[in-house]
């Protein structure tokens, strides 16, 4: 598993117990809003907005509030201010690559609050697609590996459902598939047997800097952890890889 991915599960792992749960909160919920707004508000048939609901589920997010976020998104609750995807890009610590997706009613307040976090961890915002041509929009799909998982026939799952790569660590497996396939491909999953733990929509790096220096490796996760501690931020990107060992180390990095 690459560095960045390994971060993300750790990073996904700690959120369901995250002290600062109304942060997340307020993430999974712009996030509905967002997805419902898209594409309607029956999880049946908008697929963005079944993995915003299943986001929200992994945090304990109660059903109440995940019904009045739908309702405020498709105006059956009193309108609140309006929300709007930004994307803002830059570089961190060693050059590393950083993309960051935002969901604000203030965009000046979130441009200065991602700017604020980059300059304080040692990083810069730079301009429109400095940054984002780094990345390509990719389908993930986490899945449990067990001592009874075989994982020949794990592969052999995966290539017949469409998937086009597969990451293995030492409890889980993230499959990539195209994000028009990523609906189709986690159903053939699951009807393989497999438990999936999370899906969603994401970008990969198609290529990466190799961090050794541990400080700068220390400066780089800081940074990405100080954009993806602010409420408005819904994800954040960065090609760097950095080794199991060291990522470990620093696993405890904004708790």
């Amino acid at each position: 598993m690459s560095g960045h991915s390994k971060w993300s599960t750790i990073k996904r792992q700690k959120g369901a117990t995250d002290a600062r749960r109304g942060a997340a909160f307020t993430k999974a919920t712009n996030a509905i809003i967002m997805a419902a707004r898209e594409g309607g508000g029956n999880p049946e048939a908008n697929f963005k907005l079944r993995l915003a609901i299943e986001a929200a589920k992994r945090i304990n997010m109660p059903k109440d509030n995940i019904e009045k976020a739908i309702a405020r998104a498709t105006g059956a609750a009193k309108e609140g201010k309006a929300l709007e995807g930004v994307t803002y890009e830059g570089f961190g610590p060693g050059g590393v690559g950083v993309l960051v997706e935002a969901v604000t009613d203030n965009r000046q307040r979130t441009a200065q609050e991602v700017r604020s976090a980059f300059e304080r961890g040692g990083g810069n915002l730079s301009g429109a697609g400095s940054v984002a041509h780094l990345f390509s929009p990719i389908g993930e799909i986490v899945i449990r590996r067990d001592g009874g998982l075989d994982q020949d026939q794990l592969f052999l799952d995966a290539a017949d459902a469409g998937a086009e790569d597969i990451e293995i660590e030492d409890d889980e497996v993230i499959v990539y598939c195209k994000t028009l396939e990523l609906e189709k491909v986690k159903e053939k999953l699951g009807k393989a047997g497999l438990e999936i733990i999370e899906t969603r929509l994401s970008r990969k790096p198609t290529s990466v800097i190799k961090i050794v220096d541990e400080k700068q490796a220390f400066s780089i996760l800081s940074l990405v952890n100080k954009l993806d501690d602010l409420s408005d931020v819904q994800r954040v990107y960065a090609n760097f890889d950095i080794s199991n060992e060291v990522l470990m180390r620093n696993a405890n990095i904004g708790k």
